[in-house]
């Protein structure tokens, strides 16, 4: 299925994801609505991972914990399953990633906390109708992302790098992005870097460490958000026992609009 031929509406697209008949990347689906990104962590580390949240809201905005054992996001997606409803999922043991399964059906524990974070996919919308081309979408591809320098605020077990999101932006357009986004601090709202990647460790823009490379036309600017992906950084970091995480850009779409999370 293209794009295009896509259902438009959450409850159908993760009907599709739980079936596993939708295993790609979610940039562009469900226009308007909000995608999350998950973290699953044992009860024993979860306190610490809801404190690593709160020190760091840029790359990890907390929308929803989903208590121990359950696995319907009641506040986003009502009757949804979190075992199921995400097209990708990744295992990490000991900060390795040990698998990339397509359901939870046989790692699920009943001392698993759920958390969903917020997701820049979700104010892309809000960036195409600004006029500002999202190139990965046209190009059918996963955004690139890149482990950086920027250290995130220790809490508990939990600390690392800052993981990014980079979109090429044409530079006339870099002050309409910075004000679009920062109406949406819920799914990391405005720009944390713009141009100059080294100036964040990111050696080579055709080279993410998740994604996948777009171009970068002439007279573009690399512009850097916070990504919800922090998280499997941090994991390979500190390794945890256990952290099971969406595979990068293989979201969960929620019911909420965009909207919803507007500041402005």
């Amino acid at each position: 299925m293209t794009l295009s031929t896509l259902p438009e509406t959450p409850g159908e697209l993760r009907g599709l994801m739980r079936k596993g008949e939708l295993v790609r990347p979610t940039s562009g689906m469900a226009p308007g609505h909000v995608q999350a990104n998950l973290a699953i962590l044992p009860r024993d580390l979860a306190f610490d991972f809801l404190l690593f949240c709160q020190r760091n809201p840029k790359p990890c905005p907390l929308l929803e914990v989903v208590e121990a054992g359950e696995v319907e996001p009641k506040q986003f997606a009502a009757g949804a399953d979190l075992r199921y409803d995400v097209p990708l999922y990744r295992v990490y043991q000991n900060g390795e990633m040990s698998a990339e399964i397509e359901d939870l059906g046989g790692f699920w524990r009943d001392d698993l906390v759920s958390f969903l974070l917020g997701c820049s996919f979700s104010f892309e919308t809000a960036l195409i109708r600004a006029g500002i081309e999202m190139r990965h979408i046209k190009s059918n591809t996963n955004v690139p992302m890149f482990i950086t320098n920027i250290q995130t605020t220790p809490a508990g077990a939990f600390s690392g790098p800052m993981v990014v999101s980079m979109r090429p932006i044409p530079r006339g357009k870099v002050v309409r992005a910075v004000q679009v986004t920062s109406r949406f601090p819920a799914v990391h709202g405005a720009p944390v870097h713009i141009g100059e990647p080294e100036a964040i460790g990111v050696a080579d823009l055709f080279a993410p460490d998740f994604g996948d490379p777009v171009e970068i036309k002439e007279g573009e600017v690399p512009v850097f958000w916070a990504c919800g992906v922090t998280p499997q950084s941090v994991a390979m970091s500190v390794k945890p026992p256990l952290m099971i995480t969406h595979s990068p850009g293989y979201m969960f779409i929620t019911d909420k609009k965009d909207e919803d999370l507007a500041v402005l």
